[in-house]
Formats: C-alpha cells, sequence, structure tokens
C-alpha cells in the first residue's frame, strides 16, 4: 500500500530517490541501489521491512505469551498501567480528539480544500455513488451491534452523573453512544487518511505512516525514527483490531449459544479465533478475495435490512421522534461533551464513579478510534486519489457517521424502552454486554429469523474483518512496490495468527471471556500513537500551508516564463505536437526518450548553472517502475534546494488510443516532480529545448516560492524554518 517513490536515506544520510517502494529494489535495505533488470516485472509483494516487523513481532508475541502464561498478573499490570495512564493522559485522549475535529474541518473549509489528492489533472478512480458506499461499509462492523444496546442500556442504568433510570438519564444515554461513534472519531480517519493520500498522490511519498511526518521529521523518518513511527503504528492497530475481534468473538458466542446450543465459554471462542485464522490463511493462498469484498458488501445490505425491520416492527413514529431529537441533543452539547473531564463531577462520597465512567467509555473509544486510524485511514486513501480534500474530509465525516446515527439511536431507543418496562433485561444487559443486542431481537416478530440474520451479519463482518486485519499489518510492516500492492503470503499469515493469538491471551487474561482486558490494552497500546497521530496533524497544516506559498508563486513566475516563449508551446511545430498527444510510449520509447532528451537537457542546465557560479549536479541513481528517473538539483545555500526530477508512471491507456505501441494496456507518462512531489503534467513528446525551458520556468517560480516563504514568515535569516516538506535536515541537505 505504498505510492510512487520518495527522498529517503542512504547509509550516509543524504537523500536519494526511494528504491523500496516504486524502483523494485529488491534488497529492502536503507544503501546501495539493487540491479535493475528492465524485462523483470515489479515484484508484487516487495520484500519485508525487517526492523518494524521484528520490533512489532517481538512485542506482540512477547505479549501474547505472557497474558497467557500469567494471565492474573498481566490483567493486574494492564490494569494498573491504565488507572496511571487515564490519570494522568485522560485529559490528552479528550484534548486530541477535540483538536483533530478542528483540524480537518479547518482544512476543509479552507482554500487548502481545494487541493486534489493527486496531480491536478486527477481525477477520482470510483464514481461517488462507489466511493459513499465503500464509505458506508468502512462505518459499520460486529462492535456498533455490540454497543449500541449495551451502552445506551448501561448508561441509563449507571450515569456518569445525575440520577439513573430518568428521562433525562434515558437521553443522554443515547446521547452519549452517538457521540463515541460520533464526527471525533471519523474525524481521525478523515486526518490520517487524508495525510496518507495527500502526502503520497500529491508528494510521491510512500503510502506509510512515517512519510507523512516527513515536514515535521524531515529525511530523518527513513531511519530509525520512521521504523520507530511504524512500529507504534503496527502495535497500536493490532490491539485494536484484537479488541474488536474479542469483542466480536464474545457477541458470536452468544448468538450461537441462543441459535444452537453451543457453550459459552473457551472452547467455542478459540474455535472462532481458528475461524479467522483459517479464512485468513484461505484468502492469503487463493484468489478469494473478491469473494471476501462481496461478502463484505453483504454485511451492509443485512444490517441495513435489519435495521429497517427494527425501525418498522417497532413504534416506529416514537423511534422516528428519537432519531430526530437524538440528533439535536448531539449537536447541541458536542462541544460540552468533547472536553467534559468530569473534574468538578468527583465528589467525595463517589470518587471513582466519573472517573470510572470516563475510563471505560470515552477514554476507551478514544484510544480504540486511535488505534484504528491508520487501519482505516488506509484504506480510505487508498480509495480516494484524485478527490480535493474538501470532498474527502466532509465525505468521510457525514456519509459513515449518518447510517451510525440511524442505527444508534434506533437500536439505542428500542433497547431503553425495552429497559424502561423489564428492569431485568437492563440489568443482564448492562452485567452481560453480549446478551443485549441478542435479548432484544428476541422480542419482536420472526426471533429466530432476526436472530439468525444478525449472527450472520456478525460472523461475516467478524471474518472479513480479521482478514483485512491481517493483510493490513502485513503491509503495515512491508516494503511495498506500488500503492496496490500487498505484502506476502506468508507476512500475513503470520499477523493472522500473531492477532488471533493476541485476542486469545487478552480475552483470557484474568477471569476469562471478559473484555477488560482488551480495553485496558487498547488504551494503553493507544497512547504511544496518538502522538504520531497530534504530529499528522501539524506535518498536514505545515504541507497544505507551504503549498499554498507555491500556488501563490505561480502568479508571478508563469506569466513571465510565458511572456519570454519559453514553454513548450511556445517551439514545437504543431506537427510533432499533434503526435505527441496521441503517442503511448512503453518502456522501450521512454527509456530512448530519457536518455536522449531528458538526461542531456538537464546536465546542459547544469553546466550553464556551474558556469555562473551555481551548484548543479545532475543525479542519474533513480529509478522508478525499473525505468530511470533522472534528477537535476541546484544548491540555494541554506535554502531548500531547487529539484526538478522526471518520474515515468505507467498509466492505463485510454480507450481512444490510435497510435499505442504495444498490446498491452498500458503506457508511461514522463512526469515532472518538484521535491513536494509531482506537478500533474507530461514532458512526453518534448524536444531538449522545451525540456531547458520547462527547468527554467519551474526555477523561476521555485525563486518566486522562496520569496513568499521569506515573506510570510517575517525572518529573513537564509537558514529555512524546517517546516516546508520541501525542506531537508541540515546532515541531509544535498550538496554538490
Amino acid at each position: 500500500m505504498s505510492r510512487v517513490g520518495n527522498p529517503r536515506d542512504n547509509e550516509h544520510g543524504d537523500p536519494e530517490p526511494n528504491k523500496d517502494s516504486a524502483t523494485g529494489n529488491r534488497n529492502g535495505g536503507h544503501g546501495g541501489t539493487a540491479a535493475i533488470d528492465p524485462a523483470d516485472p515489479a515484484p508484487d509483494h516487495g520484500s519485508l521491512n525487517k526492523p518494524v516487523f521484528l520490533a512489532a513481532a517481538g512485542i506482540v508475541l512477547a505479549f501474547a505469551v505472557w497474558a497467557l502464561a500469567a494471565p492474573t498478573s498481566a490483567e493486574a499490570a494492564l490494569g494498573g498501567i491504565k488507572t496511571f495512564i487515564s490519570t494522568w493522559f485522560g485529559w490528552w485522549y479528550l484534548l486530541l480528539a477535540t483538536v483533530i475535529v478542528g483540524i480537518v474541518v479547518f482544512i476543509g473549509a479552507s482554500r487548502y480544500g481545494r487541493y486534489r489528492l493527486g496531480p491536478e489533472e486527477s481525477r477520482p478512480e470510483y464514481s461517488l455513488f462507489t466511493w459513499t458506499a465503500m464509505l458506508f461499509a468502512a462505518g459499520i462492523g460486529i462492535d456498533l451491534m455490540f454497543f449500541s444496546v449495551a451502552e445506551p442500556v448501561y448508561n441509563y442504568l449507571n450515569p456518569p452523573t445525575g440520577a439513573a433510570q430518568t428521562n433525562d438519564a434515558a437521553r443522554a444515554a443515547t446521547t452519549w453512544t452517538i457521540f463515541h461513534y460520533g464526527i471525533s472519531g471519523w474525524a481521525m480517519y478523515a486526518l490520517m487518511g487524508g495525510a496518507l493520500a495527500y502526502f503520497a498522490f500529491r508528494h510521491n511519498l510512500p503510502l506509510t505512516i512515517r512519510a507523512a511526518l516527513y515536514p515535521i521529521v524531515g529525511t530523518r523518518v527513513h531511519g530509525r525514527w520512521g521504523d520507530v513511527i511504524d512500529v507504534a503504528a503496527v502495535l497500536g492497530t493490532i490491539f485494536g483490531v484484537a479488541t474488536s475481534l474479542g469483542i466480536g468473538i464474545v457477541q458470536l458466542n452468544y448468538g450461537l449459544h441462543e441459535m444452537f446450543g453451543l457453550p459459552q465459554g473457551k472452547t467455542v471462542q478459540v474455535g472462532l479465533i481458528v475461524l479467522s485464522v483459517a479464512v485468513t490463511t484461505i484468502s492469503a493462498m487463493s484468489s478469494i478475495n473478491q469473494g471476501l469484498r462481496r461478502l463484505a458488501e453483504l454485511n451492509v445490505v443485512l444490517a441495513i435490512a435489519l435495521l429497517v425491520y427494527i425501525l418498522v416492527a417497532g413504534r416506529t413514529a416514537f423511534l422516528l421522534n428519537g432519531l430526530v431529537q437524538n440528533a439535536g441533543d448531539y449537536a447541541s452539547t458536542f462541544l460540552g461533551r468533547t472536553l467534559d473531564t468530569f473534574a468538578w463531577d468527583r465528589h467525595p462520597e463517589t470518587p471513582n464513579q466519573p472517573s470510572a465512567w470516563l475510563d471505560s467509555w470515552t477514554l476507551f473509544f478514544w484510544a480504540w478510534w486511535v488505534a484504528w486510524a491508520p487501519f482505516v485511514g488506509l484504506f480510505l486513501a487508498r480509495i480516494s486519489r484524485g478527490r480535493t480534500l474538501r470532498q474527502f474530509i466532509f465525505g468521510v465525516l457525514v456519509v459513515p457517521f449518518s447510517f451510525i446515527l440511524m442505527w444508534i439511536s434506533i437500536f439505542a431507543n428500542s433497547a431503553l424502552e425495552v429497559a424502561r418496562e423489564d428492569q431485568e433485561f437492563g440489568e443482564m444487559t448492562a452485567a452481560h454486554a453480549e446478551v443485549g443486542f441478542y435479548s432484544l431481537l428476541e422480542r419482536y416478530p420472526g426471533a429466530p429469523l432476526l436472530l439468525g440474520v444478525a449472527t450472520i451479519t456478525g460472523l461475516l463482518f467478524y471474518v472479513t474483518s480479521a482478514d483485512s486485519g491481517s493483510l493490513v499489518m502485513g503491509n503495515f510492516t512491508s516494503k511495498l512496490p506500488h500503492p496496490m500492492a500487498d505484502c506476502a503470503r506468508g507476512t500475513r499469515i503470520f499477523w493472522a495468527v500473531a492477532i488471533g493469538l493476541l485476542t486469545l491471551s487478552m480475552l483470557f487474561a484474568g477471569a476469562g471471556g471478559s473484555i477488560k482486558t482488551l480495553q485496558h490494552a487498547t488504551i494503553i497500546m493507544g497512547l504511544p500513537f496518538s502522538f504520531v497521530l497530534a504530529g499528522i496533524g501539524i506535518a498536514l497544516l505545515r504541507a497544505v500551508r507551504n503549498e499554498s506559498y507555491k500556488l501563490d508563486s505561480y502568479r508571478t513566475a508563469l506569466p513571465k516564463a510565458i511572456a519570454a516563449g519559453r514553454g513548450p508551446s511556445g517551439q514545437v511545430g504543431w506537427r510533432r505536437r499533434l503526435l505527441a498527444t496521441v503517442h503511448y510510449p512503453g518502456p522501450a520509447a521512454t527509456r530512448k526518450f530519457l536518455a536522449n532528451t531528458v538526461v542531456p537537457a538537464m546536465r546542459e542546465v547544469a553546466a550553464e548553472f556551474s558556469r555562473v557560479g551555481v551548484t548543479a549536479t545532475v543525479d542519474e541513481s533513480g529509478h522508478s517502475e525499473h525505468l530511470p528517473s533522472p534528477r537535476l538539483i541546484v544548491d540555494q545555500a541554506n535554502d531548500p534546494p531547487f529539484e526538478y526530477r522526471v518520474w515515468p508512471v505507467s498509466t492505463p491507456t485510454p480507450t481512444y488510443a490510435v497510435l499505442a505501441q504495444r498490446s498491452d494496456d498500458r503506457y508511461f507518462r514522463c512526469e515532472v516532480c518538484l521535491a513536494e512531489g509531482s506537478q500533474g503534467y507530461s514532458l512526453n513528446g518534448y524536444t531538449r529545448e522545451q525540456v531547458i525551458g520547462d527547468i527554467l520556468d519551474q526555477y523561476e517560480r521555485h525563486l518566486g516560492y522562496l520569496y513568499l516563504r521569506h515573506s510570510a514568515t517575517e525572518h529573513h535569516e537564509s537558514k529555512p524554518d524546517g517546516d516546508d516538506i520541501t525542506d531537508s535536515d541540515t546532515e541531509g541537505t544535498p550538496t554538490a
């Protein structure tokens, strides 16, 4: 899941073209250049990122073994650490969630929202309907079935503040549940997915967590700092996935008990874990991924059918009124709830009630959202290339939450209505959360069918989540050749086993069969990545701000270039220009164009720069998709250097192509990439003089950008402020 290449460190700390994500480097190391065989297709699975894999796998396996060998001490230790975190960092989780909402809404509503997740000429791969359907599918899972009944009933009987079992308690209980599944969590997904897509598709950085911190950490993201960032992402994600699977196991175990009389306990739960590993193994070893996608789509259909049935079979008017009221309560109380630490509600007579409630619900959910942000964010990024930041952010915030609002409101109000009349139902649901959803369904006509649909839906959510989780974990610990590539089968199967083992160990720690240990582990493991997520927010703000300087510089430099006639349209005959528009070159033609036109043009410009006393070099060591990717570097003293790279990118041949050279359906675009990424146009068909003219055009724009950048910061020192994606650390700045 990594996009085209990026600058990276070699063993000397100097930035080099990325040889891991787009060039087919087989050694996967941080130094040296792999031998490139043009006739050899790019590897589909890349290579294992050994430092990240070994560190993450070692921690996960050590934790799982410890929890299985000494479950009581593990539960006690996790409880103690969780208490420490909730005491000293509870405010941090609440503040982080609030600030992230502000960041994504600001970016989406500002002029930065116009920036595309890709070159300016790119357009979405999926239609609006298909894209929103995938966002919708990403918003539901078995945990939503679990908590949509369990949480409101629990909060009705045990509210954080105020009297229990009152109208106000019922009203607040549903609103709190919607709040925990609301836009705060989806803002985390929007931030992570938007940052990954922005840096990958617009700036040619890999589709990895570390790449999203490049504006802050600089070239260090390609060394140990980057490994630490990725390990934090892997640990947070795997504990978040294990928590969801653990909840799914408990829920499904009760459903199978109700339907088939299977016992509740470790035997069936171990069987469900084995099932998840088996499905992932079969999926990895065969070509059933498309079938799993169809099952995921079936999940959505069944969930909608279940929701509609409860709405129609229940008190429809009451539920519709409740839906509108719940939406109003959520909107009107959002600002108060999002920063509510219950600082003044910890009364001496009940010193632990608000604190314990906050730990069990809000802190747990925020840590859970943080842990799942890399997982879901990566998926959202992959399906959103070509959309603007505004479309992406508000689509992610609005589409899934709209369904979640309806689901929680209808199921929560239905459950609360039963709990007000049947005290036993309420107490049983509050004590054993997995009982509530099935017990509610049993009260409707056609209960056996409803239980079957619910169990099948939950089972499909469970196995597809397990399969997707292992795939994402494998991708996080691999170096992939292109964004649509996935990890090797063995890596995927390993993580399937590791996730199952981790789920088993946490689920059975202590008393066994409880999700408390899962919740504690999520709060603990989500903390390190919460700081990474905060850094990603800062990095994205800095990147879009500095891109605005670059775009503003075009207004001054570009008109001069056009007036001088140096652009391509002023120096090429119309016949050659027409031929270039209908020519779709393959690898051989592209290699010839780079060698005979682009590289000589770069060398000529570099020689002229050197003649007038400006240090300029041509770097020919880079590759993209087994083709050369030459780069011209012009030193700017202590300012960010000017980098002009020609990046061969394969793309589908248009169906209207009339002069395609090959029988396959892909051709190569020689895209211009500056330090901040692709400029969205190709040099295909340019003459050497045109390439030189384009280099000079871009160089003038770079000078204009530097002027605006210095003016904006109101500092006229020569040293850069370090917040630009084009900046390099001092030790990593290219020199002649």
